[in-house]
This record gives C-alpha cells, sequence and structure tokens, in this order.
C-alpha cells in the first residue's frame, strides 16, 4: 500500500539531499554552511530552492545550482526544482550551522 507524501514529508527529504552536496572548497555540505535561504514546496510538488553561493564570482557558480536542481529532481515525488541564485543578503560565515563551525574549527 503506497503511502500518500505530504508537503512537509518531501521538504524534509528535499534537505536531506541537499545535505550530500559538499562545497569544493569547504568539507560541509551547503545546507550546514548556510547556502539554502529558503525550499518553497508546492501541492503540486513542484520545487523552489532559493540559494546563494559563498562569492558571487564562486568558481562552481555554473555547477552546483544544476547539481542542486538534479539531485532534488531525482527524488521520486518532486514534478520540478528550480534553483534561483541570489546575494542579498550576501553570504557570511554567520549564517554557517553550529555543526558547520564546529567541523571547520571555527568554535
Amino acid at each position: 500500500m503506497d503511502k500518500k507524501i505530504n508537503v512537509n514529508d518531501l521538504g524534509e527529504k528535499i534537505v536531506k539531499m541537499i545535505k550530500t552536496i559538499f562545497d569544493p572548497e569547504i568539507p560541509v555540505d551547503i545546507y550546514e554552511l548556510g547556502l539554502i535561504y529558503d525550499v518553497f514546496v508546492n501541492e503540486d510538488f513542484d520545487v523552489k530552492i532559493l540559494m546563494t553561493l559563498t562569492t558571487p564570482n564562486c568558481p562552481v557558480a555554473e555547477t552546483l545550482p544544476v547539481e542542486v536542481e538534479e539531485k532534488v529532481m531525482s527524488i521520486n515525488e518532486v514534478k520540478s526544482a528550480k534553483v534561483e541564485l541570489t546575494f542579498d543578503p550576501p553570504w557570511s560565515k554567520d549564517l554557517m550551522s553550529e555543526e558547520a563551525k564546529l567541523e571547520l574549527g571555527m568554535l
């Protein structure tokens, strides 16, 4: 018997998937790094992710958003995934989780 997934459960699955994507220069996933500002999931399971990069001229500016879209699209229930890049507000170390700061020896 298939259990129908709800929007909140799908949101959790999306965050888990995003946590498998690591910044190429820092050994921390992009979620804990604070690069993901928001994840929106509508009732049709269309996903929009608002994210930033550590700098506007980040070497992975072209590839990282595509990787996020592809990984999120690999979740069966997701109908579509779109990443929107923003630099407002700009990323700062303050956006990092305690876990990321600990990993990087900043605590």
